[in-house]
């Protein structure tokens, strides 16, 4: 018992530091308007107790659900009770799950076995756990986190079920995979890339199971139903079901060749340049120590016959390529390539360890590439999360909006009764700042009353606003994102 307890104790700690660097100072950054949008979903679910999936503007419920039920484990039953960190926590969790995931599907289990060894699964352990885009993004509520840590669950149940042949293992997969298409319909692409990867490196072997057929139904099935129960918000919501399909028409009709530009396209090379380096305003962004420890590992990887380490290879590769030639791109997605570089990044470090001095080398590069990455960690996560400079800061909410909040109270104070008005073309994260205030109402034009206690312009609507308003108001400026600033009007006494 003591030295399997002292085996788990690295894990341990190691999980431990990643669910630090995850939670720590929460609610610091202010909103995206993404995490505002979908906070403000979750505030509907915990108050109506009802959710109906939307295909066309949102993803996948497992979001919701799971922000409802730490909110209700805090306490907080309605949308203005609901606080950042809450939201957060549902994303800070499953990242901070999938550095021993990650660990569990890289270690070796017997030796001379397919997988890493001891150390080197946990150098990629910490590689993850500090890897700037794991760590923002877990701290970000939105679904990529739960994506890309259900993909390293359905991995190691399969791991255990090739091995084991235990049907259990197979249900577990499929349960996982249900929950990741519960959280996002590009769940599919991530299913082909690891299905190629299977084929490319292990087509030779076979599971341990007898009957690998009736384990794979078995699989399916839980992942239907798993979907099933979460689109259909649990059974009480039956046309989500068909909505989870006709999710697939709506993004062919936005994102199609044909469809209009969304304004994030980007070229080809966006993530290599994220998973590089770049300067913006005279700062440093940068995993290129990281990028090229898993470029060694790749080297690695293509002349062993590991078919664990390749097919993880492929499966990065494959990942990185789809997302690389699709035009629409966030830096987000760059979540999914953490897991595979901090994989690879281990498996060099393990190939040097065997050489002659290759432990004290190998301890060197780990501390140097760990040192790196906790760097820009700190850097992203926690002194400049917001920053417009910032790559992983996309089209970010400025400081500024933290002021909104104050200015309608002390209007609403004053003007007991008026409206708040919010006259703007875009206006999120405004309605979960303004959330629990009554009489607070959004326009994207300027109706032809604009009075109220407080109005709030975006600079394109200001003009109209400005000569509609029948009484004297001050004015003052105040940012929503960088490059979009909002005109305050407060009436005069």
């Amino acid at each position: 018992m003591p030295h399997a307890l002292l085996r788990c104790l690295p894990l341990a700690l190691l999980a431990a530091a990643a669910l630090w660097l995850r939670t720590h100072e929460l609610a610091r950054r202010p909103m995206h308007a993404d995490e505002a949008n979908q906070g403000v979903k979750t505030g509907e679910l915990v108050e109506a107790g009802r959710y109906a999936f939307d295909p066309r503007d949102h993803h996948g419920p497992t979001l919701y659900y799971l922000g409802a039920a730490v909110a209700t484990l805090r306490g907080q039953a309605t949308l203005a009770a609901l606080d950042e960190t809450t939201l957060r926590l549902v994303p800070a969790l499953a990242g901070a799950l999938a550095v021993p995931l990650l660990v569990l599907l890289a270690r070796r289990r017997e030796p001379g076995g397919p997988g890493l060894s001891e150390p080197a699964a946990l150098a990629a352990g910490a590689f993850l756990a500090l890897a700037p885009p794991a760590v923002y993004y877990s701290r970000y509520f939105i679904q990529e986190t739960l994506l890309a840590t259900g993909a390293l669950a359905v991995a190691v149940a399969l791991r255990c079920w090739w091995r084991s042949g235990r049907t259990r293992w197979a249900v577990a997969a499929g349960t996982g995979l249900g929950l990741m298409q519960a959280t996002k319909a590009s769940t599919p692409l991530f299913v082909a890339a690891a299905a190629i990867a299977v084929l490319l490196t292990r087509a030779a072997a076979r599971p341990a199971s007898p009957r690998p057929g009736r384990d794979l139904l078995a699989g399916v099935g839980a992942a239907a139903v798993t979907a099933a129960l979460l689109y259909s918000s649990f059974g009480t919501h039956w046309a989500g079901l068909r909505d989870a399909l006709s999710v697939y028409l709506h993004a062919l009709l936005r994102f199609g060749a044909e469809a209009p530009p969304t304004g994030h396209e980007k070229p080809w090379g966006y993530y290599l340049q994220l998973l590089g380096w770049s300067r913006a305003g005279g700062l440093l962004w940068h995993q290129a120590a990281l990028s090229a420890l898993a470029l060694a590992g790749l080297a690695v990887a293509a002349r062993r016959r590991d078919p664990l380490l390749r097919g993880c290879a492929v499966y990065g590769l494959l990942i990185l390529a789809a997302f690389s030639a699709f035009p629409y791109k966030t830096p987000w997605h760059a979540v999914h390539f953490a897991a595979p570089a901090a994989l690879l990044a281990g498996l060099a470090l393990d190939a040097l360890a065997c050489r002659r001095a290759g432990p004290v080398l190998a301890a060197a590069a780990a501390l140097l590439v760990g040192l790196s990455l906790w760097q820009q960690t700190r850097l992203v996560a926690f002194l400049r999360p917001a920053d417009g400079r910032n790559p992983w800061a996309y089209v970010h909410s400025s400081s500024d909006v933290l002021k909104f909040r104050p200015l309608a109270e002390a209007a609403r104070a004053a003007r007991p009764g008026e409206p708040i008005r919010v006259i703007s073309e875009e206006y999120w994260p405004l309605p979960w700042y303004l959330r629990g205030l009554p009489d607070v109402g959004y326009w994207t034009e300027a109706p032809p009353d604009c009075e109220g206690a407080l109005v709030i312009a975006s600079l394109a609507q200001a003009e109209a606003v400005r000569a509609r308003l029948r009484r004297p108001a001050r004015e003052s400026f105040v940012g929503l994102r960088p490059g979009f600033l909002c005109v305050v009007f407060h009436p005069e006494p």
